[in-house]
């Protein structure tokens, strides 16, 4: 750990981080501790300040390019030569020798290179915070990619999580940060982030959501080739897409990019509500536009390392939510929060919907180049803040990916209506989910269970009054059993007390002569509290 510290420590002089902080922003304390750090006689070196950042995440490991990434996404919070930098991070990172590459296929294949592949390509396509992709061709001709773990990964993984957990356990013992939860999050962070080691585990969830999108026209995802896919090695079908953030190339084949927008907002909402399985690593180095119909736009999803669901009472909670704020009645928004426990039952909802109005009238009914999210997030913090409103570590992995949807949209199409095109989406979901639609679909799914048990019905009915006759007699006979101990009990006690009465008054009786002689001479207090003890014997 003190290596590792040591390490963060390093970097950040090396590539004098400490310059990057608004000083003027921070408190007089820091500024002078800043001021007077031994960092500032370290040079600054010719780089600039967004390659500087860049280079230190790089350094630093895959949880803080991970921290990158969804920087990179947030282009209206940095100026645009941080941004340009951090959006190197998403498929740029540099990659490991191509030959431990090879060595490292043919080792978790268990055969020669060129027995699995007529061709694999030496030099990276891409290459990521863990992994990195080469293009090669099967026997049968078809384009494939290979994704390979990168070597020895785990370890440095291992380090920064542990290295995390200290510096959440401290923050859960001060107060205010104690509400963050930051022992779950980190908790719920080491979970995805590790699955992402698993090839196995992302190849099952690109399945499924290839299942859950067949034949749409909304979202193509490229198919796995199982027999070639490994704990660290996977092999998928190569696919020809524009990236979703060359937003040039994108006009320039004429792509709808109102439409692209609008339709990664209803990917999104779809995956969450109808399928309750959503791609939760969305940023745009994922995310590719096909070249085909550009008129009629479809994304291409790839790395499905990270995703997510829900319980059914949060996605009820988080649509009800939605469509409160969609409608704003704030008082329902605050209701829902008391009722799911997440501020305190003591909390007035008046109070509380008025809070929330204030920080999120002004973003409502706004295209998305109009409404600023860093003021929004600050006045929620201090709402949470003021009410003692509890991080949800179920949720973390959602509100990651809705900040990574609203930077997509607000980069394809900065005149995006969020709320308008969310809105029907919503209120048509709870229409199915509340209705005699939803109870028909709910009954139809049961049918099957309902049916294989409705034979069983009067054997299970009368087991289950077997149960209760027989739970009575044996309560009954406990009742007995219990009451037969207590008489014997008493009966054992007016005994023992009877032999002690009986003792003390032979004692009394074999000694009455010496305790009168010495009795007579002895004042009456004595006498008294000898009197006071020889009773209290005899009563106990």
């Amino acid at each position: 750990m003190i290596p590792r510290l040591l390490r963060i420590g390093w970097v950040i002089t090396r590539y004098r981080l400490d310059t990057l902080l608004p000083l003027e922003r921070l408190p007089w304390w820091l500024r002078l501790a800043l001021t007077l750090s031994p960092l500032r006689l370290v040079p600054i070196g010719p780089r600039p300040r967004g390659e500087r950042l860049r280079l230190a995440l790089e350094t630093l490991g895959p949880i803080f390019v991970k921290f990158g990434q969804v920087l990179s996404t947030r282009r209206d919070l940095f100026p645009e030569d941080i941004a340009d930098e951090l959006r190197r991070l998403q498929d740029q990172v540099p990659p490991f020798p191509g030959r431990e590459a090879r060595a490292l296929v043919e080792d978790e294949l268990g055969m020669p290179l060129t027995e699995a592949f007529a061709d694999f390509a030496p030099e990276p396509l891409a290459s990521a915070s863990v992994a990195q992709v080469h293009a090669a061709r099967l026997h049968g001709g078809e384009e494939v990619v290979v994704k390979i773990i990168r070597p020895g990964i785990d370890r440095v993984m291992r380090q920064d999580m542990a290295l995390m957990y200290r510096v959440a356990a401290v923050l859960a013992r001060i107060p205010e940060a104690r509400r963050l939860r930051p022992v779950e999050v980190v908790r719920d962070y080491e979970s995805t982030l590790f699955d992402e080691l698993d090839l196995t585990k992302e190849a099952a969830n690109t399945s499924q959501l290839k299942r859950n999108f067949k034949g749409s026209p909304l979202l193509y995802v490229p198919g796995i080739h199982w027999e070639l896919t490994r704990r660290r090695v996977m092999v998928q079908e190569r696919i020809h897409g524009v990236p979703v953030a060359d937003t040039a190339a994108l006009a320039a084949q004429g792509t709808d990019l109102k439409t692209l927008a609008e339709r990664g907002v209803e990917i999104f909402f779809t995956q969450v509500f109808r399928d309750n399985f959503f791609h939760a690593d969305m940023h745009p180095g994922n995310i590719f536009v096909s070249r085909e119909t550009p008129w009629n736009p479809q994304y291409i999803a790839i790395d499905c390392g990270i995703v997510g669901s829900l319980t059914r009472e949060d996605q009820d909670y988080l649509a009800r939510n939605l469509l409160a704020f969609f409608h704003q009645d704030y008082y329902e928004v605050a209701a829902l929060h008391i009722e799911s426990g997440w501020v305190g039952e003591d909390t007035r909802a008046n109070e509380f919907a008025a809070a929330v109005r204030t920080v999120c009238e002004p973003i409502l009914e706004k295209p998305l180049k109009d409404i600023s999210f860093g003021q929004v997030l600050l006045g929620l913090f201090q709402t949470a803040r003021r009410f003692n409103m509890e991080v949800q570590p179920q949720l973390v992995l959602l509100q990651k990916t809705l900040l990574n949807i609203e930077g997509l949209g607000r980069q394809l199409y900065p005149d995006l209506d969020l709320w308008a095109t969310a809105k029907p989406y919503l209120e048509q979901w709870m229409k199915e989910r509340a209705g005699a639609r939803g109870f028909w679909d709910s009954l139809k799914r049961q049918a099957p269970e309902l049916s294989r048990q409705l034979p069983e019905l009067p054997v299970l009915a009368h087991q289950a009054l077997a149960r209760a006759e027989h739970g009575h007699h044996q309560h009954r006979r406990q009742v007995e059993a219990v009451g037969a101990i207590r008489r014997q009990l008493d009966r054992q006690g007016r005994r023992h007390r009877r032999l002690r009465l009986g003792l003390l008054v032979v004692a009394v009786a074999l000694t009455w002569q010496p305790l009168v002689e010495w009795a007579g001479g002895q004042p009456w207090p004595v006498l008294g509290a000898v009197v006071l003890g020889g009773l209290l014997l005899a009563w106990n």
